[in-house]
């Protein structure tokens, strides 16, 4: 994948925990995570200009194709949950997007997760399709690290 310019500033996606997303230990269920980033990654895309305006002139989105989550800390009812997203690298069909997941109990991150998203023109038949100038012209860094290796350095030592 390549990269060109600077990461543009992303908004800190802010999510309300509902009383429906505690599961029996009174944590957040291990689904929400996803939904959460599934939401930071809407906030995202708005902010690039991928926004419901950009789909209905273009007839085109993102699909994802994958995400890895990583459970670093329980979060609780009472937390207030923020998602910090940076897109990590993107070539002329794909986005690769990194979310550290955060609330204020705790200092470090209480989970990440990474998601590698398709740009695909819809239709009857979905089709991949390349990013029109517009897209490929947004100022998205080479320079930022992958998230795999902060997942590594965030990992408690103690985990296999």
């Amino acid at each position: 994948m390549t990269s060109t310019a600077p990461v543009p500033d992303l908004p800190i996606y802010r999510a309300k925990i509902e009383p429906g997303w505690i599961d029996y230990n009174g944590h957040l269920r291990d689904a929400y995570y996803g939904l959460v980033a599934s939401y930071a990654v809407d906030d995202v895309m708005d902010h690039l200009g991928l926004d419901a305006g950009y789909r209905e002139r273009t007839h085109c989105t993102l699909y994802t194709l994958e995400v890895h989550l990583h459970y670093l800390h329980e979060v609780k009812s009472s937390d207030d949950l923020g998602v910090i997203s940076s897109i990590l690298d993107f070539d002329r069909k794909r986005i690769q997007i990194g979310c550290r997941f955060i609330c204020s109990r705790v200092g470090e991150p209480v989970a990440t997760a990474e998601m590698m998203l398709l740009h695909v023109h819809q239709g009857d038949k979905p089709t991949v399709s390349s990013f029109p100038d517009e897209v490929s012209a947004l100022p998205i860094s080479q320079g930022v690290p992958r998230l795999a290796r902060i997942l590594r350095s965030e990992l408690p030592q103690d985990r296999p």
